[in-house]
């Protein structure tokens, strides 16, 4: 998929394998957390003293990395979404002049806040290999949580390509229930139960496949490093359900950007 060729971002068929290379990392991102313990101090806030820092270490962690990689351009690249969108920096590389892909009202739709709140409290407290404290390991942790977070928010945010793809597959249709605003017609719309169903059974075999030591797969006492069944339900009650609303909050306002005497045909 290239960024400067809108045509190809735009295909369904590039986005299915994009969504089905990213199941990948976020597999292998849990299975890295899943060596550490629980460690709740990491995601109390104030638990760790951080000077003029009112959050978790977690969150002080990941506003310091996304300084970081913001001047290296990463938030210049239309399929990332900061979570701290307005503490970000300036790139020190030159900017990029990505052809328009998205609404231009894209980067107001971040449900970044939601992935943090599942993410560590139902995700963390199952992934983990054991409850409690692990002192000489919390910056290890949270550099994993910091990968999981950000792969998990790509996935669920490039619905906003999956919408754009759709929404110009069949404007007329949309831009009916647009102006209707008729969110059920549109989520309705955006469902494939039966792909939803085969990325479920695909996630269970890539994470047996991945999470068991290959030299001990035929042993007796075979054990994943994440329970497969985890990761589907991760999917199942997280990532599918923000990723459709990210998708339906998107086709709700796509008409701001939209040809007006187009629109005017539907109305």
């Amino acid at each position: 998929m290239d960024f400067m060729k809108p045509e190809t971002v735009l295909d369904l068929a590039n986005i299915r394998q994009a969504l089905v290379r990213m199941e990948d990392t976020i597999v292998f991102d849990l299975i890295e957390r899943s060596q550490f313990y629980s460690s709740p101090s990491v995601y109390e806030p104030k638990k760790i003293p951080i000077p003029e820092w009112g959050g978790s270490f977690l969150e002080w962690a990941l506003l310091q990395m996304e300084l970081v990689h913001s001047s290296l351009r990463r938030y210049e690249a239309p399929d990332e979404t900061p979570f701290y969108p307005h503490l970000i920096k300036r790139p020190i590389l030159p900017a990029i002049n990505y052809p328009k892909i998205l609404a231009k009202f894209s980067d107001e739709i971040n449900v970044n806040a939601e992935i943090m709140k599942f993410y560590v409290e139902e995700i963390v407290p199952q992934v983990s290999c054991k409850e409690g404290e692990q002192m000489e390991n919390l910056g290890s942790a949270s550099v994993c949580d910091i990968e999981c977070l950000q792969a998990i928010s790509r996935r669920i945010h490039f619905g906003k390509f999956v919408a754009e793809a759709k929404y110009q597959s069949d404007k007329p249709l949309y831009i009916k229930l647009i102006l209707a605003q008729d969110k059920r017609a549109i989520e309705e719309s955006i469902t494939n139960s039966a792909v939803e169903a085969k990325i479920l059974e695909r996630l269970v075999v890539k994470a047996e496949s991945y999470g068991i030591d290959p030299s001990l797969k035929y042993s007796q006492n075979v054990q994943n490093k994440v329970n497969p069944e985890i990761i589907a339900h991760l999917y199942k009650k997280w990532i599918i359900p923000l990723t459709k609303k990210v998708e339906v909050d998107y086709l709700l306002r796509r008409l701001q950007d939209e040809d007006e005497d187009l629109v005017n045909q539907y109305r």
